[in-house]
């Protein structure tokens, strides 16, 4: 009768535990299957009352035509915003990975005071720092560039990046490294093939959050971005949702919504694996 009950309270448990996870995923789900079915729906549909979120007079690639019609077209924020992330990413990975790698395994003077003025940095709001920003792009020539916008992109995501590596190389065994330098290896190869394979779920981590943060970044491109045909994703959905005369396509916001949303989408699902381990490393030893 008592292990009847058990196991009657482990069925309720589980089945409660389960019932708040689809809950909570559709809750999260609505939302962009909401936005992605609305691309779909004729402009004046679009503007409509959101219920039924699907397309009831047909699907429609109309609000795809007009986002494309606007300004410089589509494919150009795309290509600046393709640019800007990739280019964050790279420079990202390699100076925080090299960074990590030494605050992790060389000893030279005032380390971990560096360290911490880094980390501190963090603390700083970007606002509070935009208009400095903006004068020393301006002075050097980088003002309404896409190289400038990467270097702020870059400089922003690198203590985060560097602590996170800092850490995943931490969590590699010493006896790793000495069973490598025994055998003959040098710093850049104990790097590259000895140390890079082993932390490389944290090289994905930062890898996914400085693409997420270029990606999806308004503000900054907002400032210094003033010619049309530099525009990034964030930015045309924001002149594209102000319109003519205040007046808001809703359609062309949420098929913008969509195009935007597709390769974050896909990248974390292909990384999740990696991204969770990165997340994790160094946590425990």
């Amino acid at each position: 009768m008592a292990q009847a009950t058990s196991r009657n309270r482990r069925l309720a448990a589980r089945i409660a535990e389960h019932s708040t996870g689809i809950i909570a995923s559709v809750l999260f789900a609505a939302p962009i299957v909401w936005a992605v079915l609305s691309a779909f729906k004729p402009a004046q549909e679009a503007r409509l009352p959101p219920l039924p979120p699907w397309p009831t007079s047909g699907i429609s690639l109309e609000n795809y035509a007009t986002l494309n019609s606007f300004g410089d077209g589509l494919w150009v924020s795309a290509q600046n915003s393709i640019y800007v992330s990739a280019m964050t990413v790279v420079l990202s990975v390699a100076v925080s990975v090299l960074a990590g790698y030494g605050f992790s395994r060389f000893r030279f003077p005032f380390k971990d005071l560096f360290f911490i003025l880094i980390l501190s940095t963090i603390m700083i709001p970007f606002q509070s720092i935009l208009t400095p920003i903006f004068l020393v792009l301006t002075k050097l020539g980088l003002h309404n560039t896409l190289t400038g916008l990467v270097g702020v992109y870059v400089t922003l995501q690198l203590p985060f990046s560097i602590f996170m590596m800092r850490n995943a190389f931490d969590a590699v065994p010493r006896e790793i490294e000495e069973a490598a330098r025994m055998d003959g290896a040098g710093n850049i190869t104990m790097l590259i093939k000895v140390m890079l394979p082993l932390v490389w779920p944290g090289v994905v981590t930062i890898a996914l959050f400085a693409f997420l943060g270029a990606w999806n970044e308004f503000l900054a491109a907002l400032v210094l971005m003033t010619d049309q045909s530099k525009f990034t994703l964030p930015v045309m959905m924001t002149a594209l949702q102000s319109g003519r005369f205040g007046a808001i396509d809703w359609g062309a916001v949420q098929a913008g919504v969509t195009v935007m949303m597709v390769p974050c989408l896909i990248l974390f699902l292909v990384l999740q694996r990696f991204y969770i381990r990165g997340l994790m490393a160094g946590a425990v030893k």
